[in-house]
């Protein structure tokens, strides 16, 4: 049992990190370290993060205008040594300053991760590809066919077919023989029924993540610069010649800490976008002094327009899940199979293959107290049982045979809802956010038909061959119980009570999102309700999160967005710039995404 329970220690951030994006040999000109930006800069476009959806948006806009994309973290293709499925274990276990993955830590007592990395979430995520439902593109007011066409845009660059194994196939069967039907085979959308959906990972088990779509990016007119951490926007004074506050450019800091200012060029079509996310956009659109005007001031901050929604809506689905030890060697796999009951509130996914996994699980138990001291809150975890937990992940060096994998469930939406504060004025640091899991009752009721769910899956006959058939499904739910996946309490009841157990042993999926919502901080157009100038394009802008996974529809998003936003510019002969380019360059597909249409200038950009 010691063995299982290191293995679980191993797994249970499985789905909270991943590898890099792959490109042998890949590199941008347009690619650079802020410490080599001039002092200032002037550009049509400034995106503020180079993340999943920062990228698309970037390569579109660049057709028609120039873009700067300012990325607080490094290159995937350069940076890291997270370029397959097997390099997953020290991704995630790497805590340094300048690791692909921030953790923080919920006010909920929830570890979590947010990404510092070209490419964003979907350079550290498990790599499901998988649309949005219809519903949630209707709500959105989105134009179905431009959906559909940035979709196939997205998913000509970095979606595949996954290889199915032994271990989805046998989920895959088990959830078909417990009567989530019917069975879609492969696809993109979302289905009701069982499915295989999309991954970012190629058949050669390498990531392809948004910054891939940069690829597609007029180099002529584009740059990125890396390590490039906003301190904030920049904000004209309210006054007869604006009538409302204009963002204008920002300030900077590269890796040095020296402070650099980026400006746009004088046009009323030009625009500083937040692509940040869910935890950065909020946060700096406070720093810049958008925000509840009181809670600026507590910080010093100048208060350039009090909006008290910022911040607001943070919502993050709950995960719970078991960890099923098997018999028999399986794959390394992660998000392939997904169950999407028509009658329930929650969603069913797997991932397996554990050893790669250990590296996080030793990486977890030395920085503990770190990650304990960074949350502010007493643990419900006593120094023995740490110190046991401990000794589980040492005890896993023994023995490395051991094989299973994990069944989760995720609850749709969700309904439950907090909200994100400053702790300081830094940028680096990270906010304080509390996502109150389970508080509207409709999700703990999810979560409960979810852990159901997987408890007839893994008794069902198709799943048999996976799992020891002395091993009940109660001792999968103790041994859960009795690890440090949160900072939350324990109950008794939690052991018999299916509620109890969602609540004391919830995580997080990372599919956060909100704080910057339509309707509330935002308008259709995503512009920034109260001053000119200023966009937020992420998943901060959602009411609740996309389908069994988002990071399809962010990246389809900020392809959307920039065709949307082009319509209105001039169109620009980039072909006569062709002679300009290096030589290598001269054949990219950026060129070959231009039409001859384009360039007569009777259409700005294909959508």
């Amino acid at each position: 049992m010691r063995f299982i329970a290191a293995l679980l220690l191993a797994v249970i951030f499985l789905l909270h990190g991943s590898c890099s994006s792959f490109i042998a040999a890949q590199h941008f000109p347009f690619v650079h370290d802020a410490t080599v930006a001039p002092p200032v800069v002037y550009f049509d476009y400034i995106i503020i993060g180079g993340g999943t959806a920062g990228c698309p948006l970037a390569a579109t806009l660049s057709q028609n205008a120039t873009v700067l994309v300012l990325e607080r973290g490094g290159s995937p293709y350069r940076d890291f040594n997270i370029t397959n499925v097997g390099n997953f274990g020290s991704t995630i276990s790497d805590t340094s300053p300048h690791s692909a993955s921030q953790i923080f830590i919920s006010e909920d007592g929830v570890y979590n991760t947010r990404a510092r990395v070209l490419g964003g979430g979907s350079a550290i995520n498990a790599g499901f590809y998988s649309h949005a439902e219809p519903e949630f593109v209707r709500d959105a007011g989105w134009d179905e066919d431009l959906v559909r066409r940035s979709y196939d845009w997205v998913e000509s660059k970095v979606a595949f077919e996954p290889q199915v194994k032994q271990w989805q196939s046998a989920v895959r069967d088990a959830l078909v023989e417990i009567g989530v039907l019917p069975y879609n085979g492969f696809t993109y959308n979302h289905v009701d029924g069982t499915k295989i959906g999309g991954t970012i990972f190629d058949d050669q088990g390498h990531r392809h993540t948004a910054a891939d779509l940069l690829e597609y990016a007029n180099p002529l007119t584009v740059k990125v610069y890396l390590h490039a951490t906003v301190a904030r926007i920049l904000f004209t004074n309210k006054g007869r010649q604006w009538p409302k506050p204009r963002a204008y450019g920002v300030v900077f800091e590269d890796a040095l800490g020296i402070r650099k200012r980026a400006f746009l060029r004088p046009n009323p079509q030009n625009e500083v976008i937040l692509t940040a996310g869910a935890l950065g956009s909020p946060q700096l659109m406070m720093l810049s002094g958008i925000g509840p005007a009181l809670h600026l001031k507590s910080h010093g901050i100048h208060v350039v327009l009090d909006q008290p929604n910022v911040g607001q809506g943070m919502a993050d689905n709950p995960m719970n899940l078991l960890y099923v030890p098997s018999p028999v060697p399986v794959e390394i796999s992660l998000i392939q199979v997904v169950g999407i009951p028509s009658n329930q509130n929650t969603y069913i996914e797997t991932a397996s293959g554990l050893s790669f996994a250990y590296s996080w699980a030793q990486g977890f138990a030395r920085d503990y107290v770190t990650f304990f001291n960074q949350s502010g809150k007493p643990s419900s975890l006593t120094a023995e049982t740490m110190a046991r937990a401990i000794d589980t992940v040492h005890a896993y060096a023994a023995n490395t045979s051991l094989k299973g994998g994990v069944i989760l469930e995720k609850v749709r939406g969700p309904l439950s809802s907090g909200d994100l504060k400053l702790r300081s004025r830094s940028p680096r640091d990270n906010p304080a956010v509390t996502f109150n899991y389970f508080k509207d009752p409709q999700d703990l009721r999810g979560c409960v038909e979810g852990m159901r769910s997987i408890i007839n899956l893994i008794n069902a006959p198709s799943f048999a061959r996976l799992r020891y058939a002395h091993l009940p499904v109660q001792a999968l739910v103790d041994l859960m119980l009795n690890l440090p996946v949160n900072l939350r309490p324990r109950h008794v009841s939690s052991s018999i009570s299916l509620e109890q157990f969602c609540i004391d042993t919830v995580m997080t999926i990372w599919h956060y999102h909100g704080g910057c919502q339509v309707g509330k901080v935002v308008d259709q157009d995503y512009r920034v309700v109260g001053v000119d100038g200023l966009r937020v394009i992420d998943g901060s802008t959602f009411l609740k999160s996309p389908g069994t996974n988002p990071q399809a529809t962010v990246m389809m998003l900020g392809r959307y967005m920039g065709t949307r936003i082009l319509q209105g510019r001039p169109p620009v002969n980039w072909r006569r710039l062709q002679g300009r380019l290096p030589a290598s360059w001269r054949r990219r597909p950026w060129l070959s995404h231009v039409p001859k249409k384009n360039m007569q200038g009777k259409e700005r950009i294909r959508p």
